[in-house]
């Protein structure tokens, strides 16, 4: 159950990180830092996120649905 609430708050900080770029983007301010670190933020928490969950499959903790109809 952890797992899955680690999973689902991840989500959240990528879509959040997503966003935060998104409106750095359309500011276009010198002063504010660059789209690159969110992104690179997001794409990073995306490879955390594989991770997590191939290791959560291979030690039993997440039970892939065997038969997807």
């Amino acid at each position: 159950m952890i797992i899955k609430i680690i999973i689902i708050g991840l989500l959240a900080f990528m879509i959040y990180n997503l966003f935060r770029a998104l409106f750095l983007m359309n500011k276009n301010d010198p002063n504010q830092p660059s789209m690159s670190k969110f992104i690179g933020r997001r794409v990073m928490t995306s490879v955390v996120i594989v991770i997590l969950l191939l290791v959560g499959i291979l030690t039993g903790v997440i039970t892939p649905n065997p038969r997807p109809f």
